[in-house]
């Protein structure tokens, strides 16, 4: 065999395995579709940062106080304004490659081995974590929806609602890539711009409660601490979303001419005007208006009216659907790349439906179990009340 028979016959096999390479590559979930506009950015984001932990800003503002709760929530935006325009330069910092998804980020920064196993633990963690509370705050809120609108009905329990709202979720969980839910993103967004409007719109209408107190309600030191490392917690808990930003980004399409940081960047500072409309009126008029005797959740504070309390539990319902979706997406990808890649799996309808319907059932059943420890967990405080 000559010399430039070898280098054909080389020149074929690297040209079938980027073929290859390529059919995985446009049906794995991220990197499926490259055409989004700037706009999915800024819904995307959007959806993944402002979450139901919105509503608990003016609780985590009753532990910290006006000086320090003001402080933190600007500087908690400032940062991760900063944080995620790092994300975007980073998403193609190497010449000619896109760092498509969060753990090749990681690669890039720490090596190939080390680099997964710093990023991909910590991304799962917060991804799988995220998608099992909107599966609690899903099912909750739908009660609330049904408590509120029919009190004297028979009452259907927490577990049931979050079966209704996992339904839902292994529906949409089939959506081949994140493009795919751009509508059911976009839902969501503007159901957390919704929500959140209602909770400081209806704080303003039934104004400042009697006898408000903006003093600390710890009893001691230690409370103190506890409680505003508490508040810090659903402060970080509010600003989560940045560990999808990078499979985001990969949505969209770049040329050298016009890199896909510029719709990206656009995109994100629309997204980041939403989060600061969302954020602060909540935590700060309502803190205003309740002082520490607020709830965890402002809406449990307000009561009424009671068609509105319904639509806003609503709102979150479908805010949360669509955060399930954006959260579960890079997990999709990542189990599905290691099945196609690693494994050797054929890249079909039927192994995507058996990835996604397991991952969703497996999130129901933590949901479940977490709820039905929270019920045993009342009942044991219920029933120590009841002895003393």
């Amino acid at each position: 065999m000559g010399a430039g028979e070898e280098i054909d016959h080389h020149d074929v096999e690297k040209n079938q395995a980027d073929a290859k390479q390529k059919a995985i590559d446009d049906w794995l979930p991220v990197t499926a579709s490259r055409n989004a506009k700037w706009w999915y950015s800024a819904f995307h984001n959007l959806t993944a940062m402002v979450g139901a932990g919105v509503l608990s800003l003016p609780y985590a503002m009753s532990h910290m106080g006006w000086g320090p709760g003001v402080t933190i929530l600007i500087m908690s935006w400032v940062i991760t304004f900063y944080t995620i325009w790092q994300m975007v330069e980073m998403h193609e910092i190497v010449p000619g490659k896109r760092l498509d998804r969060y753990h090749e980020l990681g690669q890039e920064a720490f090596g190939e081995k080390l680099g997964l196993w710093i990023v991909v633990p910590q991304q799962i963690v917060v991804e799988v974590g995220t998608c099992i509370v909107y599966m609690v705050t899903g099912g909750k809120s739908l009660k609330k929806v049904h408590d509120t609108l029919c009190p004297d009905c028979k009452e259907i329990k927490t577990s049931y609602w979050i079966i209704i709202f996992a339904s839902v979720n292994f529906v949409l969980a089939q959506c081949p890539s994140l493009n795919s839910i751009s509508v059911v993103s976009l839902s969501a967004a503007v159901m957390s711009l919704t929500y959140s409007t209602i909770a400081w719109g209806a704080s303003l209408k039934k104004g400042v409660a009697p006898n408000v107190d903006y003093g600390t309600k710890a009893h001691s030191t230690a409370d103190a601490v506890f409680n505003f490392l508490s508040a810090l917690g659903d402060v970080a808990f509010a600003y989560a979303g940045h560990n999808v930003v990078l499979e985001i980004q990969a949505t969209m399409p770049s040329t050298p001419e016009n890199p896909s940081k510029k719709p990206m960047w656009k995109g994100v500072i629309f997204a980041y005007i939403g989060v600061a409309f969302c954020y602060f009126p909540v935590a700060f008029i309502g803190y205003y208006m309740f002082g520490n005797s607020v709830d965890d959740n402002i809406l449990i504070t307000l009561e009424h009216p009671t068609w509105l309390i319904a639509a806003a539990n609503l709102f979150v319902v479908i805010h949360v659907i669509g955060g399930y979706q954006i959260f579960a997406m890079p997990v999709f990808d990542m189990i599905e790349t290691l099945l196609v890649k690693q494994m050797e799996f054929a890249p079909t309808f039927a192994l995507r439906l058996s990835v996604r319907t397991l991952y969703v059932a497996l999130t129901m059943f933590i949901a479940l179990g977490i709820n039905r420890e929270d019920n045993t967990i009342e009942q044991l405080i219920y029933n120590g009340k009841e002895a003393s």
